[in-house]
């Protein structure tokens, strides 16, 4: 049982006690820090706060707690209900509301719930805003409102219609083009809020949709998580019912990951390169991706003439470089596609769209597009940490090292060398030293990633 207070917002398991999981009480007492906190950041008199949840069990306590708790504070509420992350985030500008939150632990199993935590742009909180959320929930500093003043609650379940045209409507979307291909997929929903905007995104767009654990109830069929070892169901449906390919989601809606037709794994790190290929070729420009992200992103971007650059991990850091580099396209390694035209922040329907013109225009199979970029392998290690290492002494070592190599400490250490690379980062979540290596072969990944892992032993002496 864990409770995770971080920046971001608060997540945890449900049941057992108090400041241990994500119980009734800390569910209102960080939703009613973030109506605080928000009153003050906004200075205004009346707000109005959109909130979404996926599917998970938990998930309408949840809500009842935290509506019920921000109307306590004399905030309105727009309830969409069953949602999905990108969609609360493209309603709280509609909505002209002043934030936004949605209740969701993302990739996480059923046991976990979690607020997600928006600003008036629909964006997630910085560090210091996130700081301030969690010292007042620290200090219990809330101010309730009187009986006259409480907030009102306004239903909206048209949200997922609101948001499908919003993907139609992008410039590089053309629904005319996708319909004429007649396509068929299959699409796996996890059992959650992607089974609803998947499937209505494709049938808007004449795409043959074949269900796979579309049924929102919230009994996760496989791990949520759309990994390859979690995805044999699917894989396997794709080949059975001779698709084009298979769509595969996150309970939340912002990861979004393809079957080729074979039935094998297109690779979650390569959506977003699929994505930005179509995208450069229409729009030239500069992308963004983490620095745990494969390096196909920046070949394909070089392809096409623009610029690419890593940011630190974490959605919040890939959107801010995203504003100052203007990039086109960016997001994450993990299958989250950002698309600025749009909104910041990942949008697995965004994402499903663009991949389905770049089909469209392109021809061929998937396995053939796939085939055609860049063949890299990952390896994904750690070290387990003691209290008594200095792991800020050790990523100082590594840097000092290697020093000639193209080098970044912008988090932790990431060392790019001619032919793959390696990111040393310190977990925010366990007490481990995260190993993440990228080469042209998986034996060479791995390798590399054991000798990096030797090297760290040497110099902490374990």
């Amino acid at each position: 049982m864990t409770l995770i207070k971080s920046i971001s917002g608060i997540r945890g398991t449900i049941g057992g006690s108090p400041n241990n999981n994500l119980t009734p009480i800390d569910a209102v007492k960080f939703a009613a820090a973030y109506g605080s906190w928000l009153k003050d950041y906004s200075g205004k008199e009346k707000l109005t706060v959109v909130i979404g949840r996926d599917a998970r069990l938990s998930g309408e306590m949840i809500q009842n707690l935290v509506v019920s708790t921000l109307v306590g504070l004399g905030i309105d509420i727009i309830d969409l209900d069953l949602s999905t992350t990108p969609t609360v985030e493209i309603a709280v500008p509609l909505e002209k509301a002043d934030g936004g939150i949605i209740l969701t632990a993302s990739h996480n199993p059923k046991q976990w719930n979690a607020l997600k935590l928006l600003n008036e742009k629909g964006e997630f909180l910085n560090a210091e805003e996130g700081a301030k959320i969690l010292a007042i929930a620290e200090a219990d500093d809330f101010d309730f409102a009187t009986v006259d003043d409480l907030g009102a609650v306004i239903k909206n379940d048209a949200y997922f219609d609101i948001h499908v045209d919003e993907v139609l409507n992008l410039s590089l979307v053309d629904a005319d083009v996708i319909k004429a291909k007649k396509f068929k997929v299959v699409v796996d929903g996890v059992n959650s809020t992607g089974g609803i905007a998947i499937p209505k995104l494709l049938e808007a767009l004449d795409v043959e949709v074949v269900k796979l654990y579309c049924e929102p109830t919230g009994h996760f069929p496989h791990n949520p998580e759309p990994l390859k070892e979690h995805l044999g169901d699917i894989c396997k449906k794709v080949v059975e019912e001779q698709a084009d390919f298979g769509i595969v989601v996150d309970p939340d809606v912002d990861r979004l990951a393809f079957i080729s037709n074979d039935g094998e794994m297109f690779g979650e790190e390569y959506t977003l390169v699929a994505c930005a290929d179509y995208v450069l070729g229409k729009t030239p420009g500069s992308t963004v991706s983490n620095l745990s992200s494969s390096r196909a992103l920046r070949d394909i971007t070089v392809k096409h003439g623009g610029s690419y650059e890593a940011a630190a991990v974490g959605e919040v850091n890939v959107v801010t470089k995203m504003k100052e580099n203007k990039a086109i396209i960016g997001g994450e390694g993990n299958g989250g596609i950002i698309y600025p035209e749009s909104h910041y922040g990942r949008d697995a329907l965004v994402g499903t769209a663009l991949f389905l013109m770049l089909m469209a225009e392109r021809g061929g199979t998937v396995a053939e597009l796939r085939a055609s970029y860049p063949s890299y392998f990952m390896s994904k290690k750690k070290i387990e940490l003691t209290p008594e290492l200095d792991v800020d002494g050790l990523l100082k070592a590594m840097y000092e090292k290697y020093q000639n190599e193209e080098i970044s400490n912008i988090d932790g250490v990431k060392i790019d060398f001619a032919e793959n690379w390696v990111h040393l980062r310190k977990s925010n979540t366990e007490p481990i030293i995260r190993v993440y290596t990228e080469a042209k072969s998986q034996s060479e990944a791995d390798g590399l990633a054991d000798k990096i892992i030797s090297e760290i032993k040497i110099i902490a002496g374990i």
